[in-house]
């Protein structure tokens, strides 16, 4: 049995945090948990480090603290969050896992200058670009090519070493544990102002935290299928189905509610400026939300529109639709056209650059804008506004 020398472990947190300020706050959230069935050191997903005494007498301080960053790297990066969106057979491979994981975290590592121990694991090794997150390493890995365990704060799954009298270990929770994150990730930008670059993981990382990618295509789905829900909640009578009260009362038709399906018009800016493939995965976003909440043939109408209505189409998906135009740009003519229609619309979606006109007031029906484009103008407060960006 080797004692674990509690000095030399904490001095290299210490040099750790000390060489890399803006990691101190998440260092210093980490339990030490002494182990001598880690073989090295290993976090669970509550932020306890499991250590083993072995590993630590024969590592030098500063392959020491290097390990230290290493370890709060997984956490910090979620990573056992995002293994567990990983399909199920690939959750099961956690040592395979675990080395994509470490291939993300240690060429960053590397190019911050840190020396990692003998026998560490890089993107090299595999013949994979660097710069990469671990989702992207997994599929070119070769089946479990090493037997390695950074523990369930990695990969997601319990190792052997974290059961069985440590739960009274401090716990962090997902709720701290997400301020944990933002608060490292403002020091990393603060010490980007104050001294100079990060390496470009770190980096990404960070600004992801603070200014988190949205995918416009949940965005957009969400919108039109909320607004489809609001315009569905109107009820109205009808006596094609009589009420089920009619029976009570003899000689009596009562009428019964029903939900009718909204009706959508979709008018596409086909302007000069606006570029056929944004149009057309825009467009199908918006088709197959409508399909899923069962909106479909006669009751929606594309309308092709620059500086005048092209054309009006009853569509059943994306496919169908035929645009024409290519001018200038007026979404006025198409909200109106739509609004004018036969059968009013009770939501309208408008994809468009941004580079138009927009009603003076609001139209008397939902109305969502999908500006194409990152440097499309902002719509007036009034519209519902997504941002397609790619």
């Amino acid at each position: 049995m080797v004692d674990l020398d509690t000095t030399k472990l904490l001095a290299a947190r210490y040099r750790a945090a000390a060489d890399r300020p803006y990691l101190a706050s998440a260092l210093y959230a980490l339990t030490v948990v002494e182990s001598d069935e880690v073989p090295t050191m290993g976090v669970d997903r509550h932020w306890r480090c499991y250590v083993s005494p072995r590993f630590v007498e024969r590592i030098p301080v500063a392959e020491l603290a290097a390990v230290w960053v290493h370890e709060v790297a997984h956490l910090l990066r979620d990573h056992h969050g995002r293994a567990e969106l990983l399909p199920a057979a690939e959750q099961r491979d956690r040592h395979r896992v675990n080395v994509a994981q470490d291939c993300e975290i240690n060429d960053d590592l590397i190019a911050d200058g840190l020396p990692l121990p003998a026998g560490r694991l890089e993107p090299r090794l595999f013949g994979l670009p660097e710069g990469q997150l671990f989702e992207a390493y997994l599929p070119a890995l070769p089946p479990s090519p090493v037997t390695h365990d950074c523990g369930s704060g990695a990969h997601g799954r319990p190792s052997p070493w974290e059961s069985g009298g440590r739960t009274e270990a401090t716990v962090v929770g997902p709720v701290e544990a997400e301020a944990l994150r933002r608060a490292t990730a403002e020091a990393m930008r603060a010490h980007v102002r104050a001294r100079g670059a990060l390496p470009g993981g770190w980096q990404r990382w960070a600004d992801e935290i603070l200014e988190p990618t949205v995918d416009w295509r949940q965005v957009l789905a969400g919108a039109v299928r909320e607004a489809a829900a609001w315009a569905a909640g109107a009820v109205d009578y009808t006596y094609r189905r009589p009420s089920r009260r009619s029976a009570a009362l003899r000689g009596v038709v009562l009428p019964s509610l029903r939900r009718p399906l909204p009706r959508v018009a979709v008018v596409i800016d086909t302007s000069g400026s606006m570029g056929e493939a944004e149009i057309a995965s825009a467009l199908a976003e918006v088709t197959g939300v409508l399909r899923e909440v069962g909106i479909r043939g006669n009751w929606v109408t594309v309308l092709a529109c620059d500086a005048d209505v092209r054309a009006v189409t009853r569509v059943t998906s994306a496919e169908q639709v035929t645009l024409g135009g290519g001018g200038g740009t007026d979404m006025r003519v198409g909200i109106a056209a739509a609004l004018e229609g036969r059968e009013r619309p009770d939501v309208i979606v408008v994809l468009t650059d941004g580079h138009t006109p927009w009603p003076d007031e609001t139209p008397a029906c939902r109305l969502v804008a999908a500006l194409i484009g990152p440097t499309a103008p902002a719509a007036p407060p009034w519209v519902e506004t997504v941002r397609v960006t790619g």
